[in-house]
């Protein structure tokens, strides 16, 4: 098991929201360093989002969001513990 899992998501994995957020905030257990982060909209559209400044090892992110509609958005994440570990997940949420 990886030692920094992701904690918990805003919005929740797996929730319904009436209005699309302005950024998806990630909290994860131990510090990591993100290396990709995209979004699919609705199986559809798919965008690698530009990481940034956020290059250094930490436990919370704040990803801005594009808003491309109503539908369900899939985020897929992958980082680098900062003991190492290769760490990798999904979460998603819905726009109403």
């Amino acid at each position: 098991l990886a030692h920094s899992p992701l904690a918990r998501t805003s919005p929740a994995n797996e929730a319904t929201v009436t209005e699309m957020p302005i950024e998806v905030l990630m909290d994860f257990k131990g510090d990591i360093r993100l290396t990709r982060f995209s979004i699919t909209h609705a199986d559809t559209h798919s965008m690698d989002m530009d990481l940034g400044e956020q290059t250094a090892f930490t436990q919370e992110f704040a990803m801005p969001m594009h808003d491309m509609g109503a539908g369900t958005y899939v985020v897929e994440w992958r980082g680098l513990g900062s003991d190492g570990h290769a760490l990798s997940g999904t979460f998603s949420f819905t726009v109403e």
